[in-house]
């Protein structure tokens, strides 16, 4: 893609900001280009931010009737799947799957529910809460 057709829509989800991305300048070589968003990938953003919502309603729902763990609901309201939560926590991704349980996330170390609340960007204690809607 040439610099000048670096897409400039101004996306809603960039908030006024933009990303870099690269494009071929006039002579031939990538350079940095500011981009603000374009429709394709507003409406793909959309759809996955839809997705994660859609998921933490889901475990909100388990989570109050005792069928899952408030971790569930926390991580997919942060927007992670269980994957990017092992990494970021460095627990391994069959850790995380059970402590997703809500007998395992009970019986957690004070140390791992720091680990996980930072990772999600809570504090301790909010991680056994719930809200009253998801």
């Amino acid at each position: 893609m040439k610099n000048h057709e670096v897409p400039q829509q101004n996306a809603r989800a960039f908030m006024g900001h933009s990303k870099v991305l690269y494009a071929l300048d006039e002579q031939g070589r990538y350079v940095p280009t500011p981009c603000n968003g374009w429709e394709a990938e507003e409406i793909v953003l959309d759809q996955a931010i839809a997705e994660f919502e859609r998921h933490a309603a889901a475990a909100w729902r388990r989570a109050r009737q005792g069928g899952g763990s408030a971790l569930e609901y926390h991580m997919y309201r942060q927007r992670m799947d269980r994957v990017l939560l092992a990494q970021s926590t460095g627990f391994f991704k069959w850790r995380v799957r059970r402590h997703l349980r809500p007998g395992a996330f009970e019986r957690l170390s004070d140390r791992c529910r720091r680990r996980y609340a930072e990772a999600l960007g809570l504090a301790p204690e909010q991680l056994d809460a719930l809200p009253d809607q998801p």
